[in-house]
């Protein structure tokens, strides 16, 4: 099972947003029969099989065992992750476009950005996945404090040289098969949930900042 898979089909979308199915795929986070299922979630054994045939079809869900019971074949599913996230990909023809009116103080622009992060950053993921292959990747992740509005503007400006002479120092465009990477640095108010944690281990926290290098596969 992997962490985080991405939904990159419109038709495979649809049928995890249904409420049902969606409940079903949280309870397959450890494999389970339909006649395990149905007790959980007030169901008939029939309805839910029809459901978990429907998750399998759009490969949301796998058969990691068969167990004879009687006269019957009892199958256990398993959800093929424990998280989903959907691409922009699944809603290609609306999808958020980077290049309508860039600008880099829109919070609407920067949704577009983090939308085409997950698209790619997605099929990066499922093309290394078909050849087995590993994707370096590399993220910070943290949350800054700013007394006034002004120290936030200059934060930006000073971020933005900052990030402006790392490129053009290590930017090599004409080695030959050059690795290309796209940066995204984005900076936007803090959302506050009362179920928030700890983020945990996967990076050194400093000064308020979490960074993480790590490979997706």
């Amino acid at each position: 099972m992997d962490d985080v898979a991405v939904i990159e089909d419109a038709a495979a979308a649809e049928v995890s947003l249904d409420p049902i199915r969606s409940r079903l795929l949280a309870a397959l986070a450890e494999p389970a029969s339909a006649a395990m299922l149905a007790g959980r979630v007030g169901l008939p054994r029939q309805k839910v099989n029809y459901h978990l045939r429907t998750l399998e079809q759009h490969g949301l869900i796998e058969l990691v065992e068969q167990r004879r019971k009687g006269n019957m074949t009892e199958r256990m599913m398993r959800a093929t992750a424990a998280s989903y996230v959907i691409s922009p990909s699944a809603m290609a023809a609306v999808a958020p476009d980077t290049s309508r009116a860039p600008d880099r103080l829109s919070a609407r622009w920067l949704l577009a950005v983090a939308a085409r992060l997950v698209r790619d950053v997605g099929e990066l993921i499922t093309g290394s996945a078909r050849v087995n292959k590993r994707v370096a990747t590399f993220a910070i992740d943290g949350e800054i404090t700013f007394a006034t509005a002004a120290d936030r503007a200059a934060f930006a400006e000073d971020l933005t040289a900052a990030v402006t002479h790392l490129a053009g120092r290590y930017h090599d465009d004409s080695t030959p098969g050059g690795r290309r990477h796209r940066i995204v640095v984005a900076v936007h108010p803090s959302v506050t949930r009362p179920d928030v944690s700890d983020p945990g281990p996967g990076g050194a926290r400093a000064g308020g900042v979490r960074a993480g290098d790590a490979t997706e596969g």
